[in-house]
């Protein structure tokens, strides 16, 4: 069972990104704070979950936190900046829009940039054992799947309603096919390197 908080009786936001290793679509991240004594047995790690029951947490989620966010950053903000400082400001917008504001904030991961003067926490593979971020992990990687189903509308041949842009070998044989769309992120590889015994 995952934990309810880290420090009892305190207001904290859990923060969880998605989309951190694809070729294509933004970063996107999540911060949720759940009510006291909120308890579902069902939310866990999004990653140890089918897509059927993230989907089915979702608006349980939504619902039911006290405050949550999704925001997103751009594959050519990503190419800018970098993936890792991509992550974060993803989460500090997300945390930007939330209605309340937290006393601390909990960070699955081990980075972080101080967000204003809020104390936060790193927790490496917090999504396992903190509930709001395992809430968080579901929020940023359902919307972020929502998002790459509409844009696999715009771009079929990537087959991103399937591969959600992670580097796959029918996605990367398509970039080879077709090149690379606005949504690729150029400073990625996006083609395996080719071997020196080839």
């Amino acid at each position: 069972m995952l934990q309810e908080y880290l420090i009892a009786g305190r207001v904290e936001a859990g923060c969880d990104e998605a989309g951190r290793g694809c070729l294509a679509g933004p970063v996107t991240a999540a911060a949720v704070i759940l009510p006291a004594g909120f308890h579902n047995d069902l939310i866990n790690d999004s990653k140890q979950l089918t897509e059927r029951q993230r989907e089915r947490l979702r608006p349980v989620i939504e619902r039911e936190a006290v405050a949550w966010a999704v925001a997103m950053v751009s594959p050519q903000e990503i190419d800018r900046m970098n993936i890792l400082r991509a992550s974060i400001t993803a989460m500090h917008r997300a945390l930007d829009q939330l209605s309340v504001r937290p006393e601390g904030i909990l960070v699955d991961g081990n980075r972080f940039i101080p967000y204003h003067d809020i104390p936060y926490t790193t927790v490496v593979k917090g999504d396992g054992k903190l509930l709001s971020i395992a809430a968080a992990s579901i929020l940023a990687k359902t919307h972020r799947d929502e998002l790459m189903r509409r844009l696999d509308a715009e771009f079929p041949e990537y087959g991103w309603a399937r591969n959600k842009g992670y580097p796959t070998a029918d996605h990367r044989a398509a970039i080879a096919a077709h090149g690379v769309s606005p949504y690729h992120r150029r400073t990625f590889q996006l083609l395996p390197q080719p071997s020196l015994f080839d």
